[in-house]
């Protein structure tokens, strides 16, 4: 496997099976099999037919762990999908030097950009999830990792346009900057924070016969600005569905904007970074870009 991170962690399947014949021998003879993913927190393994293990890949992916533990079985109940069930917590051993989990399987697949089955269909599923989650009561929330003002990534988003200009992607990099300073002049949230995923890309979807089943990595979730989880009109919907999305989900000239300016500033921090690492994050971000700047 190609490393995505300087501080990556390397793991095995005999890693796997070493960790779970020690901690879990319950599940000791199941078969391992490591998942191809999109992900750049966590490696994934298939345990048997009904878990997964999740292992971070740098220290920085533990405390999405704590998050989990603490928070999916409280939102499991209020939300129309499907969500991650934690059923173990593993410990640093044979050499890993991280705390892991494990989840339940869920069935369902990747859905992959240009090639939705059921476009509006899965707007309407995907609106139905954006706006449980506004609704959802829980005290003592955390802030979205990109519930913030857009303001707020405005540097970090200027100089990934600048990197990414300097390689051999096509890329337009005036075009990018007037997309993004017209989503930063878009007026701010003043609505109360609200519950928002916050990292609604097609590698945390789940699908089946075309429709929504489930919603995986809440590790970014918490209050902020809704804007963050239109991003899946630009990274997964074909423009033919996101007028039904922008319906259901009610968003305003201004928030819809936001969301823009979110999907893109992803986009192009994204591409530099992963374009030699990881095929299916880099090539989602290129398409968001095409499609954002279209």
């Amino acid at each position: 496997m190609v490393k995505m991170h300087a501080d990556e962690v390397e793991t095995d399947p005999e890693l796997i099976r070493r960790l779970i014949r020690g901690q879990f021998p319950q599940w000791a003879d199941l078969p391992v099999e490591r998942l191809a993913s999109g992900g750049t927190v966590n490696a994934v393994y298939r345990i048997g037919a009904d878990l997964t293990a999740r292992l971070p890949l740098t220290p920085g992916g533990v405390e999405s762990l704590e998050w989990e533990q603490r928070w999916l079985p409280r939102l499991a109940p209020v939300l129309p999908v499907t969500i991650p069930t934690v059923v173990g917590r593993g410990e640093p051993a044979e050499g890993y030097p991280l705390p892991w989990s494990v989840h339940r399987w869920i069935e369902g697949e990747n859905p992959v950009e240009g090639r939705v089955a059921e476009p509006e269909l899965l707007a309407s599923d995907l609106a139905a999830f954006i706006t449980a989650m506004r609704k959802v009561e829980l005290g003592d929330a955390p802030v979205a990792y990109r519930g913030v003002p857009l303001a707020t990534v405005d540097a970090g988003t200027r100089a990934a346009i600048e990197e990414l200009s300097r390689t051999d992607e096509p890329f337009d990099a005036k075009a990018a900057i007037a997309v993004w300073e017209e989503s930063l002049a878009a007026p701010r949230w003043t609505g109360a924070p609200c519950w928002v995923h916050s990292d609604l890309m097609p590698g945390n979807l789940l699908v089946a016969d075309g429709r929504l089943a489930a919603v995986l990595d809440f590790s970014t979730a918490g209050l902020g600005d809704p804007a963050c989880d239109l991003i899946v009109a630009w990274n997964l919907l074909p423009r033919s569905a996101r007028k039904v999305f922008r319906d259901a989900v009610d968003a305003d000239d201004a928030t819809w904007a936001r969301g823009r300016g979110w999907a893109l500033s992803m986009a192009v921090g994204q591409l530099p970074y992963y374009r030699h690492t990881n095929p299916i994050m880099s090539a989602n971000a290129r398409h968001v870009i095409r499609e954002v700047l279209a």
